[in-house]
């Protein structure tokens, strides 16, 4: 037993850091949970209650890249929960297995947007929900589309949901690229937060395998947005998006 905690907060370190600097925290945390023999049902929903740990480090770790920025960010997370509710509800409907044959090319698309996207450039303004900004109603309302749509996305699946929200945040706005990490891991601290609630009364959670890969995960949560701040930043960008076509790859292979 002594073996599985150990491995379990080694992985959840490891999951934290790619969670909170690249949003791809499942790549290592959900076969982790396999591995140590929790179903892959079980898993999906433990893993979820587990970032929350690595949400809760990155937000700690990252309020000077917050501040000023809790309006926009307000709208944000909201729009993310609602999106959210509705995917943990679809997921105790239906296996996530039935989503599988999707996700690769979600996450692919995720990773071209995200190798594209420019902090000098933006599909839509960088204040959207502040009045007095030019932002026309349908650049408002396909973004807000998108990111409910991740936040449902990330409630019913999950993987590589960071790097989906890292994609649009840099797209619809201009913010440099650490302060856009910063948001995106905020975003998915509320999006998992309340898919948990959901759980805790619809579903099981392996809470004595939370515990340990928490651990982890609230370390490796903290450390990220500080190698953010040191890292060259496009270099991350372009690391972050091959991560994501990796990803994708495997997922497709899988799939089909």
């Amino acid at each position: 037993m002594l073996w599985v905690i150990l491995f379990l907060i080694i992985a959840g370190f490891l999951a934290g850091l790619m969670q909170s600097v690249a949003g791809l925290a499942s790549l290592v945390s959900y076969p982790a949970l396999l591995i140590v023999g929790v179903p892959p049902v079980i898993a999906n929903v433990t893993n979820t209650t587990a970032l929350i740990f690595s949400g809760f480090g990155s937000l700690v770790s990252s309020s000077k890249e917050l501040r000023g920025h809790w309006k926009k960010l307000s709208l944000f997370i909201v729009l993310s929960l609602i999106g959210s509710i509705g995917g943990s509800c679809l997921l105790l409907l239906l296996p996530s297995s039935s989503f599988e044959k999707v996700v690769p090319f979600f996450i692919f698309a995720a990773g071209i947007l995200l190798l594209m996207s420019s902090r000098k450039k933006k599909i839509v303004g960088n204040d959207i929900g502040k009045s007095g900004n030019e932002v026309s109603s349908l650049q408002w309302i396909v973004s807000s589309i998108c990111i409910i749509f991740v936040g449902g996305y990330t409630g019913y699946f999950g993987a590589a949901g960071g790097v989906l929200f890292l994609a649009i945040l840099s797209a619809i706005t201009d913010d440099e690229f650490h302060i856009v990490n910063a948001m995106k891991n905020v975003i998915g601290f509320a999006s998992n937060l309340i898919a948990t609630f959901i759980f805790i009364f619809k579903s099981h959670i392996a809470w004595h395998y939370v515990i340990p890969m928490g651990i982890g995960l609230l370390v490796g949560g903290y450390v990220g947005p500080i190698i953010v701040r040191h890292v060259n930043i496009h270099v991350l960008r372009i690391l972050i998006s091959f991560a994501a076509f990796g990803l994708a790859i495997y997922l497709m292979i899988k799939a089909f």
